[in-house]
């Protein structure tokens, strides 16, 4: 039976508006508020779940994404500055490290979690599931957590989620139209605290992000760099142990105000490349970040090669701080390209020659996140796209946005050269990089 909810007395400075008051009224089963960058989606799916724990005593609520180390500095520092009364942490309500959970004075819990590590997940039963970015899930990951729902503490029980528009044959979008579930559309005009400059920030997107995280509209990516060759479903896999013995590199590409991009990789016996942990931050010093990266790598094996952007102050600014040399990339985007696209195709051994581990970003952005831009090269491909202004020709050049993990996976696809035990480059391709060496 559905129930219509009222709505609580504020306890922060927080209003709903348009489909904020219809997802809080929503008992739906399955729910998504989706809609561009800043509408204020996380903010009252997270004021929900804590409104229906604080109510119904014993209530079990779950945050969840699909990495649990994502939801720290996007989630929980909303949940904890914004939402949770002020004051209340460590008073009325406690955290518990050791359960991973919030613990309410009636009894209730919302805890916290990821699907790369289901057991507490799957083995427990919940009244409430909040997904943030349910985009990043798989269809058979969504229908797992449904099955959970069987705490009936609450009058319902319900997976609710927000996300951003993708492409329109988005298992989301296609679940929303026929019915399955109810995705109620959000618009900036729900977040009235949107400043003239954040806004500005989005009209100066372009393409498919500008359709999606300015418009809301679910729009598929036109002109694609690796239309082709990129299969999410293919290239990105679970983490796995690597062989110490396996050869590790690293990539870089320099940035400040845009982001500063580490990948480390790991080659294994038949020369495929695993993209196995990832730096992708703004606003961080170099010399931070190279101190950084010699802690998250003090149990591994010394890299054989670290490829890396010209910069001469950056790199030289990374060499004091690690005691590491670094080499100065082959930047031929063309060849570079024709490069990658010979990685990810399937080789001679039925797979491509390059993956990339999902759980490889140290730390989400949150400023990129706000902004709803990339966070880690995975999400590049689809805004990595053919420069077609001012006339030009089809694939002659990528646009110069949303790259900065393309170009140090391109850095380090041409250092690995011809990938011919994982598939043969066309002989272009192939006589191109043997020419660009001598560079």
């Amino acid at each position: 039976m559905t129930t219509v909810m009222e709505l609580p007395k504020e306890q922060r400075p927080y209003k709903r508006y348009g489909a904020a008051i219809k997802a809080w009224r929503s008992a739906r089963r399955e729910l998504v508020l989706s809609g561009p960058a800043g509408t204020g989606k996380s903010r009252a799916l997270l004021e929900k779940l804590h409104y229906c724990a604080d109510k119904y005593a014993g209530m079990r609520g779950l945050i969840l994404r699909k990495t649990r180390k994502s939801i720290t500095q996007t989630a929980m520092v909303t949940f904890e500055q914004k939402v949770l009364p002020e004051g209340c942490l460590g008073t009325e309500i406690f955290w518990r490290t050791s359960e991973q959970e919030y613990r309410y004075p009636n009894g209730s819990i919302i805890a916290v979690g990821g699907l790369d590590d289901p057991t507490k997940i799957m083995s427990s039963e919940w009244d409430m599931v909040y997904v943030q970015e349910a985009i990043e899930l798989e269809l058979e990951d969504w229908l797992s957590i449904v099955t959970r729902l069987r705490n009936n503490v609450m009058p319902y029980q319900q997976l609710m989620a927000d996300t951003n528009p993708g492409p329109p044959n988005h298992w989301l979008k296609q679940r929303a139209e026929r019915g399955n579930l109810l995705m109620v559309e959000s618009r900036h005009e729900d977040n009235p605290t949107l400043t003239d400059a954040y806004m500005a920030g989005l009209d100066s997107l372009t393409g498919v992000l500008y359709l999606r995280l300015r418009k809301g509209i679910w729009a598929a990516a036109e002109g694609m760099v690796y239309q082709d060759e990129w299969n999410p479903a293919v290239h990105l896999i679970d983490r796995f142990d690597i062989p110490d013995l396996w050869p590790r590199y690293w990539s870089i590409d320099f940035g400040f105000r845009n982001p500063f991009v580490w990948q480390a990789w790991a080659e294994s016996p038949d020369g495929v490349m695993y993209r196995y942990r990832e730096i992708y931050q703004t606003q961080r010093l170099v010399e931070d970040l190279a101190k950084e990266i010699m802690q998250l790598t003090a149990h591994e094996p010394r890299p054989v090669g670290i490829v890396c952007d010209h910069d001469a102050e950056d790199r030289a600014t990374f060499q004091r701080h690690t005691g590491y040399d670094t080499i100065p990339a082959l930047k031929a985007v063309s060849v570079g390209i024709q490069t990658v696209q010979a990685r990810l195709r399937f080789g001679r051994n039925s797979r491509p020659g390059v993956y990339f581990m999902r759980d490889s970003l140290v730390q989400i952005d949150p400023q990129l996140e706000e902004k709803g831009l990339p966070v880690c090269t995975d999400a590049e491909f689809e805004s990595y796209v053919w420069d077609l202004s001012n006339g030009r020709q089809i694939k002659e050049e990528p646009l110069k946005k949303y790259d900065h993990g393309q170009d140090a996976l391109r850095y380090m696809m041409m250092f690995m050269g011809d990938p011919s035990g994982i598939g043969p480059l066309d002989s272009k391709t192939a006589t191109a990089i043997s020419e660009y060496v001598g560079y």
